[in-house]
C-alpha cells in the first residue's frame, strides 16, 4: 500500500496546504482536497498544484467546492445543498501512487448538521498527519486536536509543525501528546517546488511516510 495521508490542522491558516505541497512534491504524490470553501478568494488545488509544481494529472477535483470563506456546513448551507459522506470517495488512481487529502479547517469542523470532519476522516480511513503552529499557544491546541483525533479512534500518524522551529513546544507536544514528531517546515523564501524538496531532505525523514 503506497504512502496516503489525510491531513488536518490545529485552525485553520495553520499552513495545512503548503505542508501538503511538501508532501506531494516530497512523495511524489497525488493531491485531493475533498470539501473546498472560499473558492473565489482561494483555490487550494491551484496553490498546491503551483507550489509543488505538480501535472494536472496528479490533482483530483473536490467532491464539494463552495464560494463563501466559512465552515463547510455553513457554506453548503448558503448554497442549498447538504454535504453527504457517501458522496465522498476515495480517488481511482494508480494502486501504486501516494495519495495527500487535505481537509477543511481542523479536526472538529463541521461539515452538515450532525458530522464533523473527523467523520469524514473515519470515513476515508487514512491516517492523519496534525499540522501544528510552532508559536505560543500550539501546545494547547496541539493536544486538544489530538485527543479530539483519538477519541473518534483515528489513527493519528504523526505531527508537521510549519513555523520557526522551537525545541520546547516540539518536546512537550511529543511527551505529552505521546505523538510522532514527524518534523519541522520552516518559512520559506522562495516558496516553490525546489524549496519544498531542500527542506524535506533537511528536516524530514522519508522512512517516516512509510505507511
Amino acid at each position: 500500500m503506497p504512502n496516503r495521508f489525510f491531513v488536518t490542522g490545529t485552525d485553520t491558516g495553520v499552513g495545512k496546504t503548503v505542508v501538503s505541497a511538501l508532501l506531494c512534491a516530497a512523495l511524489d504524490a497525488v493531491y485531493w482536497k475533498p470539501i473546498q470553501t472560499g473558492s473565489r478568494e482561494d483555490m487550494d488545488r491551484e496553490t498546491v498544484t503551483r507550489l509543488a509544481e505538480l501535472p494536472e494529472r496528479r490533482t483530483v477535483p473536490e467532491a464539494y467546492c463552495f464560494v463563501p470563506p466559512v465552515s463547510p456546513h455553513l457554506a453548503a448551507r448558503r448554497a442549498g445543498v447538504r454535504i453527504e459522506l457517501r458522496k465522498i470517495r476515495l480517488p481511482k488512481i494508480d494502486p501504486g501512487r501516494a495519495l495527500i487529502v487535505e481537509g477543511a479547517g481542523g479536526a472538529l469542523v463541521p461539515i452538515n448538521e450532525r458530522q464533523v470532519t473527523t467523520d469524514l476522516m473515519a470515513h476515508l480511513k487514512l491516517p492523519v498527519i496534525l499540522v501544528s503552529r510552532t508559536t505560543l499557544g500550539t501546545i494547547n491546541h496541539t493536544l486538544l486536536s489530538i485527543a479530539a483525533l483519538r477519541d473518534a479512534r483515528l489513527r493519528v500518524h504523526g505531527v508537521i509543525f510549519s513555523g520557526k522551529p522551537d525545541a520546547e513546544n516540539r518536546k512537550a507536544i511529543a511527551h505529552y501528546g505521546k505523538v510522532r514528531i514527524l518534523g519541522t517546515l520552516p518559512p520559506l523564501d522562495p516558496l516553490n517546488g525546489k524549496a519544498l524538496l531542500k527542506a524535506f531532505r533537511a528536516h524530514f525523514n522519508r522512512g517516516d511516510f512509510l505507511p
